[in-house]
C-alpha cells in the first residue's frame, strides 16, 4: 500500500467540525503522498487549496445570484441564527422545530448536489470516498469504490436498544423516557425518512436502515474517546472503528494578549461554536456573568462578533485556532459540539457544557453522568450557579489529575493516524 498512491475524495458536512475533522485526516494522507480531493460545499472555496488539497466544490442549493464570497459554512450560520429561539424548548419538542427542519435542508442539498457529485466522481476517479455527514449522498455510495463513513457527531447517531436515543440528552437507563422520545422521533421523521429512502433507492443505492438517514458503509469510523464511549451498552460490528480523537497535528499560532495570557485567576476558554455563537443575546448574557470573576477568558466570538462587548478580563476573535488554545487553559465552557468535547478530552480539560441543539445534549449528558464536567441549561441557570460551577471544577484537583492522564492516553492513540491507516486499508 505504501507504494500505491491513492486518490481520496472527502465530502464533509459544511460546518467547521466535520470539515476540520476531514482536514486532519486528509493532512496525514497527503503527507503520505496520496492525492486528497475535497468535494466541499462551495463556501469553502479557496480555504482548502492552501492546505495542500484539491478543491472540487459542490453547490447544495441554487446560487444566490451574486458573486459575493461567503464565509465558510455561512448557510448554516444564518440558518441556526433564524431557528435559535427554538433552542429554549425541551429536546422532545426540538424534534419537530429544530431536528426535522435541519434534515429537510440537508436532504434538499443532497438532491441538488447529486448530478454535480456524479460529475466530480467521473472527473476525479477516486480510489476511496469518505463522507462525514448525517445524510447519505447516493452518488458516493454508488461510485463502485470503497465507501467510508465518518461519524463526527455523538456516536448515539448509531442507535442501540440499551443506549439513549440520539438528540434526546437523556441519561443512560431512562427506558420509559427513551421510548417516548423514540415514538416522537418516528412521528416527526417517519414520512421524511420514507421519502428519502425511496429517493436513495431510485439512485441505485441500497435501502437505508429504518429511520436512519445514513447506512453503514464498507468502513465506518466514529470520533469519541473510549472514556466516554457507549461500547459496554451498544457493541458495534467489525466494520466500526473508534477514533479517540481527530486533532490536526499542526496547530495554528495564536498571539494572546499578555494580560490574558498570564495574570490573576485561571485561564478559561469559552465557545458556543461557529453556529451557537450566532445567538448574540445568549453570548452576551454569559459574557456578562463571567465578567464578575477573578479569572481570564479566551472567547470564540463567532460570526456576529462585532455585536459583542468583551470586558477587560476577556479577549477573543471571530474565529480562534481551538486546538492551539485548549492546551493552555484550565477549563472549557462549551456548547457541547462533538469536536469541542472530544478535543477538550484530548487535552485533558474539564468542561461546563451548555447544550443548544442536535447532539450537544447527548454530549452534555455523557460528560455530566461520567463526572467529566457539568451540564447546565444555558437559558435557565442564574449567574451565581454558573460562577459556582466554574469554581467547583477548577477546585477539583482529583478530576483535573484524572483528566490529565486521560488526555495523555487519548493523544498516544493518534486518532488521525489510525483513521488514515484504516482508509488506506479499505482499498486493499
Amino acid at each position: 500500500m505504501a507504494d500505491r498512491k491513492l486518490t481520496v475524495l472527502f465530502l464533509p458536512e459544511s460546518a467547521y467540525g466535520p470539515t476540520n475533522n476531514c482536514i486532519g485526516i486528509g493532512d496525514i494522507l497527503r503527507a503520505r503522498g496520496h492525492r486528497v480531493v475535497f468535494a466541499a460545499e462551495s463556501s469553502w472555496k479557496g480555504r482548502l487549496a492552501p492546505l495542500g488539497f484539491e478543491e472540487a466544490l459542490v453547490e447544495l442549493s441554487p446560487p444566490a445570484g451574486d458573486d459575493a464570497e461567503q464565509d465558510a459554512g455561512q448557510f448554516w450560520k444564518d440558518y441556526i441564527a433564524q431557528i435559535s429561539p427554538e433552542f429554549r424548548k425541551p429536546t422532545s419538542q426540538q424534534l419537530e422545530t429544530v431536528i426535522r427542519p435541519i434534515f429537510d435542508e440537508l436532504i434538499a442539498g443532497v438532491k441538488y448536489a447529486e448530478p454535480r457529485l456524479k460529475e466530480i466522481i467521473a472527473e476525479v476517479r477516486p480510489d476511496v470516498i469518505v463522507e462525514d455527514n448525517v445524510v447519505l449522498f447516493p452518488a458516493l455510495a454508488t461510485a463502485g469504490v470503497p465507501f467510508v463513513r465518518i461519524v463526527s457527531c455523538n456516536p448515539l447517531e448509531v442507535p442501540g436498544k440499551a443506549v439513549p436515543p440520539a438528540f434526546s440528552g437523556l441519561p443512560t437507563g431512562a427506558r420509559g423516557a427513551a421510548a417516548d422520545f423514540q415514538a416522537e422521533y418516528a412521528r416527526t421523521h417517519g414520512e421524511l425518512w420514507a421519502e428519502f429512502n425511496d429517493y436513495v433507492v431510485a439512485q441505485g443505492a441500497p435501502a437505508l436502515p429504518d429511520l436512519q438517514f445514513m447506512p453503514e458503509a464498507d468502513l465506518n469510523l466514529y470520533v469519541y474517546p473510549e472514556v466516554a464511549d457507549y461500547v459496554d451498552r451498544r457493541p458495534l460490528g467489525p466494520s466500526w472503528h473508534r477514533l479517540d480523537s481527530s486533532v490536526r497535528r499542526t496547530g495554528i499560532p495564536v498571539e494572546i494578549p499578555a494580560p490574558i495570557a498570564s495574570g490573576e485567576g485561571s485561564l478559561i476558554y469559552f465557545s458556543l461554536g461557529s453556529l451557537g455563537s450566532a445567538d448574540v443575546e445568549l453570548m452576551q448574557r454569559l459574557i456578562d456573568m463571567l465578567e464578575h470573576t477573578v479569572h481570564r477568558y479566551i472567547v470564540s466570538m463567532g460570526p456576529r462578533h462585532e455585536e459583542l462587548r468583551l470586558p477587560d478580563n476577556m479577549w477573543g476573535a471571530e474565529f480562534l485556532p481551538q486546538t492551539t488554545i485548549l492546551p493552555l487553559v484550565d477549563l472549557v465552557i462549551t456548547h457541547g459540539g462533538n469536536n469541542t468535547v472530544t478535543e477538550a478530552l484530548h487535552f485533558g480539560k474539564p468542561m461546563i457544557v451548555l447544550p443548544l441543539f442536535w447532539d450537544q445534549y447527548d454530549n452534555a449528558q455523557r460528560v455530566h453522568e461520567l463526572g467529566l464536567g457539568q451540564r447546565l441549561d444555558p437559558y435557565q441557570f442564574e449567574p451565581d450557579e454558573l460562577r459556582a460551577t466554574v469554581e467547583n471544577l477548577l477546585g477539583n484537583a482529583a478530576l483535573r489529575r484524572s483528566l490529565t492522564e486521560t488526555g495523555e492516553e487519548i493523544r498516544s492513540r493518534e486518532g488521525v493516524v489510525r483513521a488514515a491507516d484504516l482508509i488506506e486499508s479499505a482499498v486493499r
